[in-house]
């Protein structure tokens, strides 16, 4: 994992702290959302217990703030064994094909800002018959990793019919309340990631969205753009762990209510 500089044998991931309101605003709000919710939610977990075998709940274990591991809970909306179909079914991740679909990716190579006319800022290379600095090949590196980091698939043949319905109007996120209950998530924060995907963003420039708090909903959750670049994504994170407040978190929860209502749109 990334290392971060050290201060009073603390490291930077231990600076996060949920404030007593925030935490206070998370266990009541949680509370009161599986209080009233109850009924429905007990329903749900007959229905997927009655039409599919396999355990009511999907557990897995997600890296929150600070790259801290729990356990991430969800209504299972999936067949038994859909984890070990991914790598059959990698080349239909939309990431991947996003990524494929670009241009070759030193046919248009950006300025290197650090950079001065005749003064490159580090060794220059030839790669494809295109001169780029190494600095800036490092970085376009950086950056093809990231775009295949996050996995995600159109018409998932690995859903369940009822698990399609749970995931256009979002019940499958409900059992997550549990998480914030117990102190691993917020209701805003950073969306917690599959340790695969965490284990790709570990340097300096994407380990920063772990210094806040993991979350239900959050910045790029709220953007409109549902084709968001990998990169874009991250950047979100990143600047909602150096911006985070009261009030920003209240325009993300309102504005994540309407997102609630887009049925057959899954974005969490």
């Amino acid at each position: 994992m990334a290392k971060t500089k050290k201060s009073n044998n603390k490291t930077e991931f231990d600076k996060y702290r949920i404030g007593l309101g925030k935490r206070l605003f998370d266990v009541l709000f949680s509370s009161l959302v599986l209080v009233i919710f109850s009924p429905l939610l007990l329903i749900t977990a007959f229905v997927i217990k009655l039409t599919t075998k396999g355990p009511t709940f999907y557990k897995s274990l997600r890296v929150g703030t600070g790259y801290d591991i729990f356990t991430f809970y969800k209504f299972r909306t999936m067949y038994q064994g859909a984890e070990m179909e991914k790598a059959r079914l990698s080349e239909l991740n939309e990431y991947l094909i996003s990524h494929k679909d670009k241009p070759h990716v030193f046919a248009n190579i950006e300025v290197c800002p650090d950079c001065k006319e005749g003064e490159p800022c580090s060794p220059i290379l030839y790669i494809d018959g295109v001169e780029i600095c190494e600095n800036m090949y490092l970085r376009k590196k950086r950056l093809w990793r990231l775009e295949t980091t996050f996995f995600k698939i159109k018409d998932d043949p690995r859903i369940t019919p009822l698990g399609n319905f749970l995931r256009s109007t979002h019940l499958d996120e409900f059992p997550q309340f549990i998480n914030v209950i117990k102190g691993d998530m917020s209701i805003v924060g950073n969306r917690p990631l599959p340790l695969y995907e965490a284990e790709k963003l570990t340097t300096d420039e994407w380990s920063y969205r772990f210094l806040a708090p993991a979350g239900i909903t959050g910045l790029w959750q709220v953007n409109t753009n549902n084709k968001m670049k990998a990169e874009n994504r991250v950047r979100l994170d990143n600047q909602y762990a150096t911006i985070s407040s009261p009030k920003q978190d209240f325009l993300i929860i309102v504005k994540t209510i309407p997102s609630l209502f887009r049925l057959g749109e899954s974005r969490y």
